[in-house]
């Protein structure tokens, strides 16, 4: 059943609004959001369209149930990275890394299957769990010759994470290997390098509060979002039934949040899930993360 064409149009306005102050103004964004679900909480695309702007806008819950919402209506797993990412941002890190254990790694897309190891990865930082970090994040993208759209990202969250045990020479090198690539400044990576160099820029001072608000990869509010497709006439908008009794019901059993080391086998078996996007294991490190998966000749 279509809504009416009135109906429709109001919606898929909200939705283009959306869309267009997510970035900027992020609670503007997510009202308008919030009145196209009034009229049509059946349409998937209008669940996302909440659930990223709740998470634009640090409404974390939200942002988890309108996200999971979206999954089962769709069918789409496309904002794992999103959810997780707020658990992490709700003081919940067990639940990401949950996320990640529970995710199947081979239907993901690459893109989204590495941006959940980077959360997954500052999850376990999160818990003191640091080495671990840093062996998660030894997947073959990390020194493969080829560029994907995440590398550069991939390659701040492995420097950040060795700067985090203290390798600060070894930070450098991929600070500087994630600027090289980082061609669309997604990152702080030059920056990060300035600052491990000793170089400060005339202006700093001034601009640190805007620059707070730039999170590098791997911190909270970090993952980069986009709709998987967002109606761009009222045609599009149509009404579908949910596949489950409730809007906001819970997907799947929840688990208690709880702080400390996990064993030795969980740890290592988090380090064996993590995604590889491309080719062969061979320079995925131990899990204790001491040895440096070697460096490709430049």
């Amino acid at each position: 059943m279509s809504l009416a064409k009135p109906v429709a149009e109001t919606v898929a306005r909200h939705l283009v609004a959306t869309g267009q102050l997510i970035d900027e103004d992020p609670a503007e964004a997510l009202a308008h959001a919030l009145a196209a679900r009034r009229l049509a909480s059946r349409i998937s695309a209008v669940r996302e369209a909440v659930g990223l702007a709740a998470y634009h806008a640090g409404e974390w819950q939200s942002a988890i149930a309108e996200l999971r919402t979206y999954h089962r209506m769709s069918g789409a797993q496309s904002h794992l990275a999103v959810i997780a990412d707020s658990e992490r941002a709700l003081g919940r890190p067990e639940r990401a890394i949950d996320l990640f254990r529970g995710a199947d790694q081979e239907k993901l897309d690459p893109a989204v299957a590495t941006e959940l190891l980077i959360v997954a990865a500052g999850a376990r930082g999160d818990l003191g769990q640091r080495d671990a970090a840093v062996a998660m994040l030894q997947v073959p993208d990390l020194t493969s010759d080829t560029v994907q759209p995440w590398t550069a990202r991939l390659r701040y969250a492995y420097a950040d994470a060795l700067l985090a045990v203290g390798r600060r020479a070894e930070a450098r090198e991929w600070f500087s290997r994630a600027a090289e690539v980082d061609t669309e400044a997604e990152t702080d990576a030059a920056e990060r390098l300035l600052e491990l160099d000793g170089v400060v820029i005339e202006g700093d001072d001034e601009d640190e509060v805007t620059e707070e608000l730039v999170a590098g990869p791997g911190a909270p509010g970090a993952v980069p979002t986009s709709p998987d497709a967002g109606p761009s006439t009222t045609a599009e908008v149509s009404d579908q039934d949910d596949p489950v009794g409730s809007d906001l019901a819970s997907d799947g059993p929840e688990h208690d949040a709880t702080t400390g080391a996990e064993p030795a086998e969980d740890v290592a078996a988090d380090i064996e899930a993590a995604p590889e996007v491309a080719g062969s294991g061979a320079d995925r490190r131990e899990a204790d993360g001491t040895a440096e998966p070697e460096a490709r000749q430049r």
